[in-house]
Parts: C-alpha cells; sequence; structure tokens
C-alpha cells in the first residue's frame, strides 16, 4: 500500500511492477542483473481517486500514459533493484500528490496607462527606424 500523504492511499493491486534489464554502463553486470523497474499505475479504474484528479494526473504524465489508463514509470538510475523500486514509488507518490493540488484560476488584468504609452511609443520609435530604411536619392 502506497501513502499519498493524508489524501490518498494506493492499494497493492493498482500497482504491478516488472523487472527490466537496464541500458547504458555498468559491465557484465547490466546483461545479468534486471535492476531496472518497470512501475504500472491502474489510475482509470483506481477507486481511490476522484475524476477531477485522475484527469489532472493525465495531463502531468503526458506521454507516459497508455490507452488502457494506466501510468507507467521506468526507472533505471541506480545499479540496485529495490533503489530503483522505491525511487519509481516516490515518483508516482510525487506525480499524484502534484495531481492533488488546484491549479488557481487566472484573473485577468487589464494593462496600466504607463504600460499603454510605453507599448505605443516603442512601436512609434520602431517605426521610425523602419521608415529610413527607404532608398536614398542619388542627388
Amino acid at each position: 500500500m502506497l501513502r499519498i500523504g493524508n489524501r490518498a492511499t494506493i492499494e497493492d493491486w493498482e500497482i504491478t511492477e516488472q523487472f527490466i534489464r537496464a541500458s547504458g554502463p555498468g559491465g557484465q553486470n547490466v546483461n545479468k542483473v534486471s535492476s531496472a523497474v518497470e512501475l504500472r499505475f491502474e489510475a482509470e479504474r483506481s477507486p481511490n481517486l476522484p475524476g477531477p484528479v485522475k484527469a489532472r494526473l493525465k495531463r502531468l504524465a503526458g506521454r507516459r500514459w497508455t490507452k488502457e489508463g494506466a501510468l507507467i514509470l521506468q526507472v533505471d538510475e541506480t545499479r540496485s533493484q529495490a533503489r530503483n523500486r522505491e525511487i519509481a514509488r516516490d515518483r508516482l507518490a510525487e506525480l499524484i500528490g502534484k495531481a492533488f493540488e488546484k491549479p488557481k484560476k487566472r484573473i485577468p488584468t487589464r494593462p496600466t496607462l504607463g504600460a499603454k504609452k510605453r507599448r505605443l511609443k516603442a512601436k512609434k520609435v520602431h517605426g521610425e527606424k523602419k521608415a529610413l530604411r527607404g532608398k536614398v536619392d542619388p542627388e
């Protein structure tokens, strides 16, 4: 069972872990040991996450979200299988924690009078600079 702060708990049946061979440096060890972990979280079927949280999680996950509604995290940072598993679970908890935070609604503001005047002055200066770029009379 994975706890996400005091907001939710993820049951063991929702998470599956598969250990695969890691790529990159590691000498002979890389060919023998399956130290990388592929964590699969069935987010769409999770009864512990409310709908809006699932939608935000899907947006945060990006390419890691599958068509079936699962979130896949792959970790091969260390040579230790246990440490990679721990890192993957921490990343999942962090991602779900971010999904629980509601984004602030943007309050549209109007530009100040000074900002409008500065913008118009800059446009006028730029226009005058371009006007000087015309052909020169050979007189």
